[in-house]
């Protein structure tokens, strides 16, 4: 049953990532012994069972997910606030941190929601607790309304709530709403760049002026200039599916990787940006190939060589690497990465999908036949092929 699920998210993935493989009868022999690997992992390459792949988190981080734990069970804001107040101006840290606290408050929503809405038979709304969260977020912004932390997660909360439906009447209001609690944020914390951070998404969804923005993104880079995850925020508004065009993108991310001081991740950001402007729908191996594709590839590695192996960052390169690295057939260097990032999921490209785990899955899959076909060995170590 567990192949099934494998192979059927695989399916989902279109036709244009599966069908190549199964054109050759020895690549299709590959691929599906690749999925029976993917959902027995544990036998000889150490990885995660899909059931147990956690879509909260990029990578791990023990503290974060002890406080969830405690606030899952005692319904108390207090370990979130300890967390982010230990976290101090890590801003990387802290970023991902506020991110996390804010998905886990509306998931916490909506749970209560479909609870409510089961017991009256309506279908469900925004109302009070739809402004502030679940019970822990609700009661951390009543009890300690001037903690900069709370109000920073609230903020990250509303946005993520206005983007669970972009087309309600109610998004504009929401967002707008996000907004002032962002600026609340920031004089909370005057040095902080979080809350200019959330306010870059709630830009590019009211559509702010290029000189608003170019506006707001100078304060976030007076605090913060290296700030990986601040760049990833930013880097929307400048795409052809917000704001700006390929080429706008392009630049932000060219001139930020040039611009990059040592031991920064911004090298990696043009892959993003590649990303952001791949044709729909396109498993031609030529195209991931390509000159510009492989220059992006080739600056991720680099930024990861060069960065802290503990940048709290890495990993949302890592799981992007893995997904152009499949799809480009370089299959030790995908299972490499594989090995650094297994077990979470919480990341671009599998956060866009309907079901992050199971699209993961899929390409650790692939890259698991690649990997076999090409003569690799069947351990935890990974040993060259051929070797």
């Amino acid at each position: 049953m567990d192949a099934l699920l494998v192979l059927l998210a695989a399916l989902t993935l279109g036709g244009f990532v599966f069908l190549p493989w199964m054109r050759r009868r020895r690549a299709g022999q590959h691929t599906r012994q690749g999925m029976v690997v993917a959902s027995d992992p544990m036998a000889g390459y150490g990885f995660v069972p899909l059931e147990e792949l956690d879509v909260r988190l990029p990578g791990p981080d023990q503290e974060l997910a002890e406080a969830l734990a405690e606030m899952r069970r005692t319904h108390d804001w207090r370990p979130a606030a300890a967390l982010l107040k230990s976290t101090g101006d890590d801003w990387e840290r802290r970023w991902q941190r506020v991110q996390t606290l804010a998905g886990a408050a509306a998931f916490e929503l909506a749970a209560e929601e479909a609870t409510e809405q089961q017991r009256r038979g309506t279908a469900p709304g925004y109302g009070d607790g739809g402004r502030t969260g679940g019970i822990w977020l609700r009661t951390w912004r009543s009890e300690a309304p001037k903690d900069p932390g709370g109000a920073q997660t609230h903020a990250q909360f509303l946005v993520v709530q206005a983007l669970r439906d972009p087309g309600s009447e109610d998004f504009r209001m929401i967002l707008e709403e996000a907004r002032t609690v962002c600026r609340e944020a920031a004089l909370l914390a005057p040095g902080s760049p979080i809350p200019y951070i959330t306010e870059l998404a709630v830009a590019r969804g009211l559509g702010d002026r290029p000189a608003d923005y170019e506006e707001l993104w100078s304060k976030v880079a007076q605090r913060a200039p290296q700030h990986m995850g601040a760049h990833l925020a930013a880097l929307p508004y400048w795409s052809q599916k917000w704001h700006g065009s390929r080429q706008e993108a392009e630049a932000f991310a060219e001139r930020s990787a040039a611009a990059a001081p040592a031991k920064t991740l911004l090298p990696a950001l043009p892959l993003f940006a590649v990303y952001e402007h791949l044709p729909e729908a396109n498993m031609v191996r030529s195209l991931y190939q390509s000159a510009v594709v492989e220059r992006a590839i080739e600056g991720a590695h680099f930024a990861l060589r060069e960065a802290p192996a503990d940048h709290p960052m890495a990993p949302h390169v890592r799981h992007l690497l893995v997904w152009f690295l499949v799809r480009a057939e370089r299959y030790p260097e995908a299972m490499e990465q594989l090995r650094q990032v297994d077990g979470h999921v919480g990341a671009v490209p599998w956060s866009y999908g309907r079901s992050p785990a199971a699209e993961y899955a899929a390409y650790r899959a692939l890259a698991i036949a690649g990997w076999e076909q090409l003569g690799g060995g069947n351990s935890a170590g990974f040993p060259p092929p051929g070797q």
